[in-house]
């Protein structure tokens, strides 16, 4: 089931993105078989396993990386794979003996995957970081946050899960497909800097255009535009407004009270000062929930804001199954959705390390006698 059934990713285990990334390819279908470290799951957080939920949908094999025996095991998992994932800084894949020109002589359709900040090369490659650090260097976390106030960090989505996961799965897939057609493996050098630099595309065109300034809470995206911003309701809950176009201001208007002039004015930048007040006043007048009562579902782009508790709970996800109960735990399901490939059913992360060893090794030609050795020797847990 799913659109990637019949790919095979060796991952390396890591944090952040690069399981992000694997778990999307794992919700459409990939078989993902997850590396980790012995004595190191690679989680990175104090976290319980059941918890960690980008590490959903894989088998787990623990190796000593550190042995020449373990790093031999990798090399004939990657012989079957068609790609691999790893996240460590440039050099360390190679000092191990798994760098891509051991690991595409061995398989050389195979599509070696890099997971990195500042990418493989320049200045920063070798430098720590972290998303809020890659996200400062393109532009995007200067952009966001409110007028004369300092840039908020929109927790690690922008960096490592859109301009990291994401762009590491599409380059993946984009490689694999290539592979495919003319048996030619590559290497994927996917920089959250380059990621999130691309996902800035349409305001670096706006800026070009003198249509975007450098001021926070400035423009219309920004909450700089009255009619897109957040207002407190009257129970202290929110609600999102993203009445851009004047056809559907116009519907907002007309459910919400505002008078004619508001609707006249709405792109008047002398006029948005009122016009806020005017928001501001009004949502404050009636709780959230009668607040969605007169707008959801109307063409007035106004939505109630949810927290990750209720989110599940809101009648429009639970009619889709955006949300789903896995192994006790509710969580988002796969995304995209596909009519005719379908996808697998989730199953939950693994939570004992190396919990299919013996499973993988086997798969790899090994003897069960070689493979009960390699765990009494601390090989393989």
């Amino acid at each position: 089931m799913g659109p990637l059934a019949g790919i095979t990713i060796v991952e390396l285990a890591g944090i952040g993105p690069g399981p992000m990334c694997a778990m999307l390819l794992a919700d459409l279908g990939a078989e993902i078989i997850r590396v980790e470290r012995l004595g190191d799951s690679g989680l990175g957080l104090p976290l319980d396993r059941k918890f960690a939920l980008t590490t959903r949908g894989r088998k787990s094999i623990a190796l000593d990386l550190k042995r020449p025996e373990a790093i031999e095991a990798v090399l004939r998992l990657v012989e079957k794979a068609d790609g691999l994932i790893e996240g460590f800084r440039p050099g360390v894949m190679e000092r191990l003996g798994l760098g891509p020109d051991v690991c595409l002589r061995r398989n050389p359709r195979l599509v070696f995957g890099r997971m990195t900040g500042f990418g493989q090369d320049g200045p920063l490659a070798q430098a720590a970081g972290h998303d809020i650090n890659y996200i400062a260097l393109t532009g995007a976390l200067h952009a966001i946050g409110r007028k004369d106030e300092k840039p908020v960090p929109p927790l690690n989505i922008v960096g490592d899960f859109g301009g990291g996961s994401l762009y590491l799965a599409l380059g993946l897939v984009s490689a694999i497909l290539r592979a495919k057609l003319t048996g030619e493996g590559d290497v994927v050098d996917a920089a959250i800097v380059d990621g999130t630099a691309s996902l800035m595309t349409m305001f670096s065109g706006l800026a070009a255009a003198n249509r975007w300034v450098p001021e926070r809470g400035a423009n219309i995206l920004d909450s700089g535009a009255p009619w897109y911003d957040v207002y407190q309701t009257k129970c202290g809950g929110y609600f999102a407004v993203g009445a851009i176009e004047p056809k559907f201001f116009k519907i907002l208007a007309n459910k919400i009270g505002l008078d004619d002039e508001d609707v006249q004015r709405q792109n008047d930048k002398n006029h948005w000062p009122q016009l806020r007040a005017n928001l501001t006043r009004v949502f404050l007048s009636k709780t959230r929930d009668q607040w969605s009562e007169i707008l959801e579902g109307t063409d007035a782009c106004a939505t109630p804001v949810l927290s990750l508790l209720e989110a599940p709970l809101h009648p429009h996800m639970a009619a889709r199954n955006v949300f789903a109960e896995n192994a006790g735990i509710v969580q988002p399901q796969a995304a995209p959705r596909f009519k005719k490939a379908g996808a697998p059913k989730l199953s939950p992360p693994n939570t004992q390390a190396g919990a299919d060893t013996r499973e993988l090794l086997a798969s790899c030609g090994y003897a069960e006698a070689d493979i009960t050795a390699m765990q009494a020797n601390g090989i393989a847990l």
